[in-house]
């Protein structure tokens, strides 16, 4: 069900205010409201009788919904913000939050595989949690000048190619009036090795032949669909998950699937892991299937 709603969770780091700035830009392209959610756990025990919101409320909570109403008003002025206060774990909080919203946005800070997320709680911690599609954002991306130029790239898997995920993909590129770069990343079959250890010329475009064939075919109807989209199809003779960083080269946003929440075991799977810690831009993961 569609709520009209892009949440964006806040804690007054740089990346948390990058993270609303890119959603209230995503906000005004979607015509959504947009609400800014602080929470925190309280640190000390409540005292018997006492009124709990008024003995435990710090003061910090207030300045930090202000200044990214601020940061986004400045930067997307007239698209409607609500600001959400929650005394209670951050992680549990945004988890009931993404049940009423489209997209959840969260700040990321920095690279690597100790990367952590907004609000204290590790942001893939939270994505198998919801069944909304998650963007992640860093302070250091410059998102202003990635929206005027870049395309939006998506990794595509034709093993299951999800309509959730190709829907997010082709309606994030038509808001922005860009290309969609579609990236399938396909390892050589093992035949394809001479004794050299080079892979054979004649076997390697026959594999390249096939991938673009069947990447071809998974977005047709997707271009009948959406035929403002330019596409460009990009299909790299290598493991998914180096294929997708290398497509995202100059890209305002990738886009990633995951298994859909009905999947047990929630997986995040490697490609995620590396489009998140690696990727030059923001990333969103969709679930999909």
């Amino acid at each position: 069900m569609i709520q009209n709603v892009l949440t964006v969770g806040v804690d007054g780091t740089p990346h948390a205010l990058a993270a609303a700035q890119w959603a209230a830009h995503e906000a005004r392209l979607r015509q959504s409201r947009l609400r800014l959610l602080t929470a925190w756990q309280p640190l000390t025990a409540q005292s018997r009788g006492a009124a709990p919101w008024v003995q435990e409320m710090p003061h910090w909570p207030d300045r930090v919904i202000e200044e990214a109403r601020s940061a986004v008003e400045a930067a997307e002025p007239g698209v409607p913000v609500e600001a959400v206060l929650v005394r209670e774990r951050p992680l549990d909080a945004l988890t009931e939050a993404a049940e009423r919203a489209d997209l959840l946005a969260l700040g990321s800070r920095g690279l690597g595989p100790v990367a952590r997320f907004a609000l204290g709680e590790t942001g893939l911690d939270l994505v198998p949690r919801v069944a909304v599609p998650i963007v992640l954002v860093r302070a250091q991306q410059d998102s202003a000048a990635a929206e005027e130029a870049g395309s939006i790239g998506v990794g595509v898997s034709l093993h299951d190619a999800g309509e959730g995920l190709l829907a997010f993909a082709f309606e994030a590129a038509a808001r922005r009036a860009v290309p969609l770069r579609a990236v399938h990343g396909r390892n050589l079959p093992p035949f394809a090795d001479d004794r050299d250890g080079a892979a054979e010329r004649a076997s390697a475009e026959e594999a390249a032949r096939c991938a673009r064939e069947e990447l071809s075919e998974a977005l047709r109807p997707w271009r009948e669909e959406f035929r403002d989209v330019r596409v460009e199809e990009q299909v790299v003779l290598e493991s998914p998950a180096p294929a997708l960083l290398h497509g995202a080269a100059g890209c305002q946003l990738l886009i990633v699937g995951r298994p859909h929440l009905g999947r047990l075991p929630p997986r995040i799977g490697h490609v995620v892991h590396a489009a998140v810690h690696h990727a030059p831009c923001p990333v969103a993961i969709v679930p999909h299937g």
